[in-house]
């Protein structure tokens, strides 16, 4: 069989290696550059007269008058004041008189700044610069210095007047040590007809007894807690 190579076969073929791989090398991802001809950009029409034009005539804009520059403004508390005077009380005819009529105001005047002297700096006015003896002397630090002094001056004398108050513990020898006043009991009142009642119960076995064990209580309340010094032991 004879196969025929036709201008379709050909440019088919063409296509294919085009859109395929280059051997080895990855696919191209941008546009191809146009040639050495193309002019980027776009074209600008010139529509100003050119030369001749600019030398010819002036194109000048004429200066307005500031009344026509300010907008006029409704002013509806006069027009409230001249449709009541006109006997008109209902919304619906101040609402009529107002589409009627109209009283405009003249906002706020533009006021012309004068022209300014070209001495005059703007923005915020610099800073004094610092005396070179100043500097040389070393003020700045001797200041400084000073002030450090009377700082710790000040630290230091309230150091001195302030009170560290140091809590002491004491055993309960030293407890027991310590002279306690003996204070008097208050006298228990009684009634006339119990004073000649004697106690149903007397534990001890003589008087010394008694005495020995009420005088052991007392001394040994000083330590314990309550206000009879029957409780539990206290340490400071």
């Amino acid at each position: 069989m004879k196969y025929v190579l036709t201008l379709a076969t050909v440019t088919t073929f063409q296509k294919k290696n085009v859109n395929s791989n280059e051997l080895g090398k990855g696919k191209r991802s941008g546009n191809p550059i146009p040639g050495s001809n193309h002019v980027y950009g776009t074209i600008e029409k010139a529509n100003d007269g050119g030369v001749p034009a600019a030398i010819g005539q002036w194109r000048t804009v004429k200066p307005r008058k500031q009344e026509i520059l300010q907008k006029l403004k409704r002013d509806f508390a006069a027009l409230n004041k001249a449709a009541i005077k006109a006997g008109l009380i209902t919304p619906r005819e101040i609402q009529q008189f107002r589409a009627t009529h109209d009283i405009g105001t003249l906002g706020k005047k533009v006021e012309k700044k004068e022209g300014l002297l070209p001495e005059i700096a703007f923005g915020m006015p610099t800073r004094t610069s610092t005396p070179m003896f100043d500097l040389l002397e070393n003020k700045f630090q001797k200041e400084w210095l000073d002030e450090q002094k009377v700082r710790d001056n000040i630290k230091k004398k309230k150091k001195t007047h302030q009170v560290t108050l140091v809590k002491n513990y004491q055993t309960r020898a030293a407890v027991l040590s310590k002279a306690v006043p003996k204070v008097d009991p208050a006298p228990i009142v009684h009634p006339k007809r119990y004073q000649k009642i004697g106690p149903h119960l007397d534990t001890f076995r003589s008087i010394k007894a008694r005495r020995a064990a009420f005088d052991a209580n007392w001394l040994d309340s000083a330590a314990r807690s309550g206000p009879h010094g029957h409780g539990v032991y206290v340490f400071e």
